[in-house]
């Protein structure tokens, strides 16, 4: 009975043992992660391509436009988005949460918001809310800034109903970039522009601004008050479950996320060194991110990604 019990409680520690450090398939080594050319998910994205390299993994950024990420993601083409902006895209792409080819791994971000906002001596003459712009259509050219095409839907369908009198107004789709190259091009001049805001983003450091109040059809209450998740095609979890656990832990801040994006933007950083300054910066974030998970060979990945980003 003895032999047998010892029998036993070797089975169960070895098997402990295999269970912590088993590896994700070798399937899962190539992690597929979508990257809109927004700083924040170019931050983001970066911090968690940074870790997965150290962890053994290989991942792979691909610049996609938001209608082509998640339908990739509904492919299976894709793995992980880390900009699912709620309830905004909520509501744009329902259909892909409602059928479960695309599932929500974590809330990433709170206290973020997304609308419509004007430089402070705008906001000064009296523009406060969406319904104040038709007033103004000469001073603003009737246009507002967007940045790129398949991420301004809510904008597009304002003017299509013609809501807050703006039917015949232009959105002027581009990119992040080339929109607030519009916005600092337009402020020294003291001319009047729209644009699309959001935080967390430098422009809420850099620029005097005020985000537009009324826009609660658009992009809902509170400025657009949102959280941003992370999320994944719909069997990413079950067949990567090391890897889904990262980016179930990785959880940001308004206030890390703007500073990193600073680096990126005004500091002239590329998106990987901002993202290891500041891993490097706040190991207490590091320390939460890699709870429970492994490396691909399943050893522990704390130790290696401290290495990797020199600590």
């Amino acid at each position: 009975m003895r032999r047998l019990i010892a029998a036993l409680l070797l089975s169960t520690v070895v098997g402990a043992a295999t269970t912590v450090q088993a590896a994700d398939p070798e399937s899962c080594r190539t992690v597929r992660i979508s990257d809109l050319g927004w700083t924040d998910i170019a931050l983001t994205s970066n911090t968690a391509a940074k870790i997965l390299t150290a962890l053994g993994y290989q991942p792979e950024m691909q610049l996609l436009g938001l209608n082509v990420t998640y339908e990739m993601l509904k492919k299976g083409d894709l793995d992980v988005f880390l900009g699912n902006w709620r309830p905004i895209q909520d509501e744009q792409f329902k259909s892909y949460y409602d059928e479960g080819s695309v599932v929500p791994l974590a809330v990433n971000l709170e206290g973020a918001k997304y609308t419509l906002a004007v430089p402070k001596y705008v906001a000064d003459a009296g523009v406060k809310s969406f319904d104040d712009l038709a007033a103004h259509a000469d001073q603003f050219g009737s246009k507002i800034y967007a940045i790129e095409p398949g991420s301004n839907q809510a904008l597009l369908d304002m003017v299509a109903a013609d809501r807050h009198g703006l039917g015949k107004w232009e959105i002027v789709e581009s990119s992040e970039a080339a929109m607030l190259a519009q916005v600092d091009k337009s402020i020294p001049k003291k001319e009047w522009v729209v644009f699309l805001g959001w935080e967390p983003h430098p422009m809420n450091m850099s620029l005097q601004m005020e985000y537009l109040a009324g826009g609660d059809l658009e992009f809902g209450p509170n400025f657009g008050g949102a959280t941003v998740r992370t999320i994944a095609r719909k069997d990413f979890s079950a067949e990567c479950p090391n890897a889904a656990r990262l980016f179930s832990n990785l959880v940001f801040d308004l206030a890390y996320e703007n500073v990193g994006m600073d680096m990126i933007m005004n500091k002239g950083e590329t998106a990987e060194n901002a993202a290891v300054a500041m891993m490097a910066k706040h190991p207490e974030k590091v320390e939460k991110w890699l709870d429970g998970v492994t490396t691909f060979d399943g050893q522990p990945g704390l130790a290696a990604v401290k290495t990797a980003i020199g600590e």
